[in-house]
């Protein structure tokens, strides 16, 4: 019997952090891990670009709620992933990035010989976005990485790492190790008790959600301090989900909309959960938060680099909201003003001549996600703006926005992470130009016969950007595109395609959803954007 390789033995080692789907790219440096793939180890889905397998690995993280882990190759490879790193870091993804690296028989400090793919400092190019970079020089050493590095990308606030290991230590004898999980920590007492106080004094408070209590599994407890409170909740959009479509505190619209501001603006008292306020929820902060603030984060900085805080629990969001649930007085309140005040928002945003077709996507993904419970996928495109900000979204981890960077082309390799779970189906919602990034992963999609529909909404090219001219009195410029025959090309990677028009579409993506397989349905529609990407425009 051979001996454990590293390259399995980190196979292994990431087995313990129950991980059991990885994407990847082979190259000449790093196919030991394919060449240690077996029974019980974690499945390697290749992808048809190395940028996939963080967004993939990313989407698989934010549907599932576990590590994603992706692998790619020396220099070029390792190059190619760094804007789906990006992504990864700004909302918050627990990723972990293996990279080979150029052999230790070849390398020497300080000097780039000129070696196959190699840099002068390969894990220098992910250290603006990574919580840590590790760049190991023996086999012992990168297992220790791995391990240690999903740890910390697990441990919230949650965010990527990227490991290097020179690809001649893969093939050395290597012994796995065990991953531990991540630990809570508690909001220290004299600050619950200040937090208590403000809220005792409060008349009208207001719940802000962000990101981070999806990741802490905070929904029961938000919910619950919410229903004590009697507070409206408001999230972000990496906070959507977290109180479900439907709960009678849920404003369910963004605070973009002027009706929300304003009841943001009337509150006495916010409760921030979760959230570091970026510039995209709040309008670059000019949105107006109440004179006192509670935040609640894991992170210090996050807390409070953009709004002061009058009382910061520096904490994990569900050991803080069960804490100050546990210890406030109910209230009573009439749900009744909540519903009233959303369904005023969508009927103003419904009647509009201008997002009254919007308004008809978006209904009918709301009909999809009722009768399917999919991951919603979103691209930065106008249709993935209505449906991460105004769809009704049911659970936690059933949308995702990349936001947090502003990545466009994230749907379908994003997509693709979500799908090879196989929990659910998956609908991702893509402009034509952002479609057209990551077009070689269908070719994933049909090898993996990954449950996964594409909303494809063709525009003629950057819709947003095309608008944006408008708007300015610009010619249009770079934006009108030449696109594809879309169904023939479906049909050359053995997808079937459905051309639908707005009153079909709801039809059209069930019947997609309910195959199973990946399917595409296609949309030609333009569509007006929301107010959520338009703060500076005058309406």
């Amino acid at each position: 019997m051979s001996d454990t390789t590293v390259a399995e033995a980190i196979l292994q080692t990431l087995a313990t952090a129950g991980v059991r789907t990885t994407f990847g790219l082979p190259g000449v440096h790093n196919l030991a891990f394919w060449e240690a793939a077996a029974t019980g180890l974690p499945e390697i889905i290749g992808t048809r670009h190395e940028q996939t397998t963080v967004y993939a690995a990313d989407g698989l993280a934010r549907a599932g709620g576990g590590l994603g882990v992706a692998l790619v190759t020396t220099g070029p490879g390792a190059a190619n992933a760094v804007g789906a790193f990006g992504e990864a870091a700004a909302s918050g993804s627990p990723v972990l990035l293996i990279a080979s690296d150029t052999s230790t028989r070849i390398a020497r400090p300080g000097v780039v010989r000129g070696g196959l793919h190699e840099s002068a400092d390969q894990g220098a190019m992910f250290g603006a976005f990574a919580k840590a970079v590790y760049q190991p020089r023996t086999g012992e050493e990168a297992i220790e990485a791995v391990a240690r590095g999903a740890e910390i990308a697990m441990q919230w606030p949650r965010g990527p790492v990227y490991v290097g290991v020179p690809n001649d230590l893969l093939g050395q004898s290597g012994k796995p190790l065990a991953v531990a999980g991540p630990q809570r920590a508690a909001p220290r007492d004299a600050d619950l008790g200040a937090a208590l106080d403000l809220i005792a004094q409060a008349q009208r408070i207001v719940l802000w959600v962000g990101g981070g209590a999806v990741q802490s599994g905070a929904a029961d407890e938000v919910a619950s301090l919410a229903a004590k409170l009697a507070a409206p909740v408001v999230t972000s959009w990496a906070g959507r989900g977290v109180v479900p479509a439907g709960s009678p505190w849920l404003i369910d619209v963004p605070p973009h909309e002027p009706e929300i501001t304003d009841l943001i603006g009337q509150a006495d008292l916010m409760i921030a959960v979760g959230t570091a306020f970026d510039g995209p929820s709040t309008m670059n902060w000019k949105l107006p938060v109440p004179a006192q603030l509670i935040t609640i984060n894991a992170d210090p900085v996050d807390a409070t680099k953009n709004y002061p805080a009058s009382v910061t629990l520096v904490a994990d969001a569900r050991e803080a909201v069960r804490a100050l649930a546990d210890g406030v007085q109910a209230r009573d309140g009439d749900p009744a003003a909540v519903g009233e005040l959303r369904e005023r928002v969508r009927h103003r945003i419904a009647a509009d001549p201008d997002t009254s077709a919007a308004w008809q996507l978006v209904t009918a993904i709301d009909a999809v996600v009722a009768g399917h419970d999919p991951v919603v996928v979103n691209d930065m495109a106008i249709p993935g703006y209505w449906v991460g900000g105004y769809a009704r979204i049911r659970a936690p981890r059933r949308l995702q926005y990349p936001v947090g960077w502003g990545t466009l082309g994230y749907a379908l390799p994003a997509a693709v992470g979500a799908g090879a779970l196989r929990e659910r189906p998956v609908l991702a919602v893509c402009g034509d130009g952002g479609f057209m990034f990551a077009v070689g992963e269908l070719a994933v999609l049909r090898q993996h016969d990954l449950p996964v529909t594409l909303l494809l909404v063709d525009d003629g090219g950057y819709g947003m950007l095309r608008f944006d001219q408008t708007v300015a009195g610009e010619s249009h410029r770079g934006v009108d595109l030449v696109r594809p025959d879309f169904p023939m090309l479906a049909r050359s990677f053995g997808i079937e395609c459905r051309t639908t028009d707005l009153p079909g579409l709801s039809d059209a993506i069930d019947e997609a959803l309910s195959t199973g397989g990946p399917r595409i349905v296609l949309l030609e529609q333009r569509l007006y954007p929301p107010i959520t990407v338009s703060p500076r425009w005058p309406r």
